[in-house]
């Protein structure tokens, strides 16, 4: 059985996308985005395992907080498919109300949020079994979403009631199942 694993979660900053209502493609932050992360350094622990989604916004965010991250293709964002670029209030509303409300809707061509949930459990079971004893990573809200409705084996149904800010932290810790630390 491993021993304490600890996981922190950053989210990307502000990016045009984000404060339009829009699907992100791969755009880098604002510059109101980049002066929020400024002087916000985070120093990981000894040893630990710093991992970005493979997006300009993720990897930008990692090296204004004084990271050198690793991209990794699981911590992309979510694939909204036909929608990346659009704008959210430009969709068909009943569309947009299937894509809230049900957690397999995929009919713009791209990942489910019943996708994204699997492919994070695939890989919070590898920071489990890693040597690492802390990952930090940079990711997209919908990323940390998942982690949690994974870590808290919440019901798909939950995704979107987590409100994931731009460069919020999240922080968990495994022992014999995962454990989000508040502070």
């Amino acid at each position: 059985m491993p021993g304490v694993r600890k996981l922190d979660l950053i989210s990307h900053g502000v990016t045009e996308a984000s404060r339009a209502a829009r699907f992100p493609a791969d755009e880098p932050l604002t510059p109101a985005g980049r002066a929020a992360l400024a002087d916000r350094a985070v120093e990981p622990p000894a040893g630990a395992l710093v991992l970005a989604g493979p997006e300009r916004r993720t990897g930008e965010t990692a090296r204004l907080l004084g990271l050198d991250a690793a991209p990794l293709s699981t911590l992309r964002d979510l694939d909204a498919g036909a929608w990346r670029g659009a704008e959210l209030g430009l969709l068909a509303p009943e569309e947009v109300g299937r894509w809230l409300t049900e957690p397999g809707y995929r009919h713009h061509g791209g990942e489910s949020v019943l996708d994204l949930i699997e492919r994070v459990r695939g890989w919070l079971g590898e920071v489990v079994a890693e040597a690492q004893p802390h990952t930090l990573a940079v990711t997209h809200p919908a990323v940390i979403r998942a982690v949690l409705v994974v870590a808290l084996d919440s019901a798909p149904q939950s995704f979107w009631r987590f409100d994931v800010a731009p460069g919020a932290r999240v922080r968990l810790h495994y022992r014999t199942a995962w454990t989000l630390r508040l502070n």
